[in-house]
């Protein structure tokens, strides 16, 4: 069996000081700081659980420690600011500012995220315009401590249809000196409005090597033999590796697996099976699960006839981009999870028939 010891130390985004595998994006964002012109827009996207968040983190940690401010002109920096090129977004997570930011007391740091609901005592299904509301009053503070305010949206999918709009309004009018940095794990789905007004700091999968690394180092409790598979299942996503290895991922990703790899072939008895365990999860994380490796079967699918170029793939992303907003309206709704993976499977199923047929 494999589990996550108790004890397990993973730290969150706000208050981890580490950043693996993502030395490229670091260093475009510095590149870009580093030239006076700093967008105040930043969409930071790829895979979930690679580390957008924690790399959204430590920008705005760079940022309030720095104290840096732009001037209007065409000059990079006021002359009462401080100077330099710093070659890293590395920060002491003990110094005073970081300690403020992490506890929730700086006045220039704004982190926004689903909050939770006073009536059911669990997190919102999305993030409500009430929250965005509160990046307004923020923005008609001027600066504290005289610098940058920063905001953080993690994760801007998770927006509401109103909340979207309200932050729109906010990239249309960014004011000065504020940084406004949003996580998406799905950026195909947002606004285009919204996508063209950020600058794109994409993040790539983390090296098995690094997952298998952190996995050790977080106390995971894991035979080297499965050791070894969770990291192959965890598709470059620290995170999915850590869901995996609980709340019966394993199991789970192997039920999934054999049915997937049946295709064109499909059993109507196992998945009606399969949907009636997921509609028994009281906690959505068995459910979670599944729709996480339906998503990372279609993406490898996708990858791998990209590199063959034998067929179209059109169908195919047709499907992939279906498939991930029926996910995201089954968890926001708490539409039928059964119904939801019934037709997702068949979906493939059919997509999977039409390509045999052809070769």
């Amino acid at each position: 069996m494999v589990e996550i010891d108790s004890e397990t130390s993973v730290p969150s985004p706000i208050s981890n000081p580490d950043l693996f595998d993502h030395s490229t994006a670091e260093n475009e964002f510095l590149s870009s700081f580093n030239s006076g012109r700093l967008a105040h827009a930043w969409l930071i996207t790829g895979p979930k659980g690679i580390g957008k968040a924690t790399l959204s983190h430590r920008i705005a940690r760079f940022i309030l420690t720095r104290n840096y401010s732009f001037d209007n002109s065409s000059t990079l920096f006021k002359d009462n600011f401080e100077r330099g090129d710093p070659q890293s977004l590395a920060v002491d997570i003990t110094n005073p500012v970081c300690r403020r930011i992490i506890s929730g007391g700086h006045p220039d740091f704004l982190n926004i995220e689903r909050s939770v609901d006073d009536k059911t005592g669990k997190l919102r299904k999305e993030i409500t315009i009430d929250a965005v509301r509160d990046i307004s009053l923020f923005l008609t503070k001027t600066p504290a401590e005289g610098g940058w305010r920063v905001i953080i949206i993690d994760n801007v999918d998770e927006l509401n249809f109103n909340a979207a709009n309200a932050v729109l309004k906010v990239l249309e009018e960014p004011p000065k000196q504020a940084l406004i940095l949003l996580v998406s794990n799905n950026p195909a789905r947002l606004l285009p409005t919204i996508r063209s007004r950020c600058r794109r700091l994409s993040l790539n999968l983390l090296s098995n090597k690094t997952i298998k690394e952190l996995l050790i180092q977080n106390n995971a409790k894991i035979s080297p033999e499965n050791l070894d598979q969770l990291v192959d299942m965890a598709s470059g996503s620290f995170g999915h590796a850590l869901e995996l290895s609980k709340e019966g991922g394993f199991e789970i990703y192997r039920e999934v697996n054999d049915i997937l790899n049946m295709m064109p072939e499909i059993d109507l008895t196992r998945i009606h099976q399969l949907g009636d365990k997921l509609n028994r999860d009281k906690t959505g994380k068995v459910s979670e699960h599944t729709f996480d490796l339906i998503n990372h079967w279609l993406v490898k699918v996708i990858k791998d006839m990209a590199k063959s170029k034998i067929s179209s793939l059109e169908g195919w992303f047709e499907i992939w981009e279906n498939t991930g907003d029926l996910f995201n309206k089954t968890k926001r709704l708490n539409l039928d999870t059964k119904q939801t993976i019934l037709s997702t499977l068949i979906a493939i199923k059919n997509i999977t028939g039409q390509l045999e047929a052809k070769q």
